[in-house]
């Protein structure tokens, strides 16, 4: 299952022929609780629109209908993010990670009083067993982070140390109050990109080819998982009756 391969978009430039119904961006977090700071000052809001933009093109290129969620930054409520998604295939929520306060470092950035850590880097997806797919939701993670991996992004497993895994090898981990996935009616997956308290990691965060290039490899894999993937007898078992 982890090898699927996208099929091509339609020749119309609409959804492929098999192809399911339409895709839910959410960027994570708003204007008034923008998340993270990044270790140069910057809001995790900021970086989760921006690679959102990115992963709308790259799904629309493999031929999905998409809407973006919560693009200006303004929506009401968690529960209204699994609300405007009504009637997806599929939610994906597009987050970057923070590093626990206790690990954190001081450091002065052009004038500003920051902090940083450069211990931890890489991608995460988590799922919830709440979900009403969770079996779903798991196949697409571990099919994105196989490809993600394929590609050369390397997962982080600081999140392990306290959510449980449903895939270690692909950084795939059950977090099963997120607001975002336990009250989505379909298969759904929060996106971790990296870590932006990591001094080096948020530059590459912040470079368009490289999203380009991660928001494509999301797009190849999810296009598969949802045409073609048939979650296995461990993925169906971690759905709660």
């Amino acid at each position: 299952m982890i090898g699927l391969v996208a099929t091509a978009a339609g020749a119309d430039g609409g959804p492929a022929a098999g192809a399911p119904g339409w895709v839910a961006v959410d960027v994570g977090h708003t204007l008034a609780a923008p998340g993270a700071t990044s270790a140069r000052g910057r809001s995790e809001f900021e970086f989760n629109r921006e690679f959102a933009g990115r992963m709308v093109a790259a799904l629309r290129a493999r031929g999905f209908r998409v809407e973006l969620i919560n693009a200006d930054g303004r929506i009401e409520s968690l529960h209204a993010r699994p609300q405007a998604a009504t009637g997806a295939s599929f939610l994906l929520s597009i987050h970057h990670d923070s590093v626990n306060a206790q690990e954190l470092r001081p450091w002065d950035w052009n004038g500003q009083a920051l902090d940083y850590n450069d211990d931890f880097a890489g991608h995460s997806l988590f799922v919830s067993r709440d979900n009403p797919d969770t079996a779903r939701s798991i196949l697409c993670g571990r099919v994105i982070g196989a490809r993600l991996q394929r590609l050369g992004f390397e997962p982080t497993h600081k999140n392990g140390r306290r959510r449980a895994y449903a895939d270690r090898e692909h950084a795939v981990h059950y977090y099963d109050g997120l607001a975002v996935l336990r009250h989505a009616r379909m298969p759904a997956l929060l996106f971790e990109a990296g870590i932006i308290k990591n001094r080096d990691e948020e530059v590459l965060l912040r470079d368009a080819a490289r999203q380009a290039r991660m928001a494509d490899g999301i797009a190849t894999a999810l296009a598969a998982c949802l045409r073609n993937g048939q979650p296995a007898d461990d993925e169906a078992g971690a759905d709660r009756r």
